[in-house]
């Protein structure tokens, strides 16, 4: 996962992390 301090990424910053914990 690439972390990065941009707005764009902000949005799909929440929907990676429920994506990862739905893998998981």
């Amino acid at each position: 996962m690439e972390l990065h301090m941009n707005p764009f990424k902000g949005r799909h910053f929440q929907r990676d992390i429920i994506l990862w914990a739905v893998r998981w």
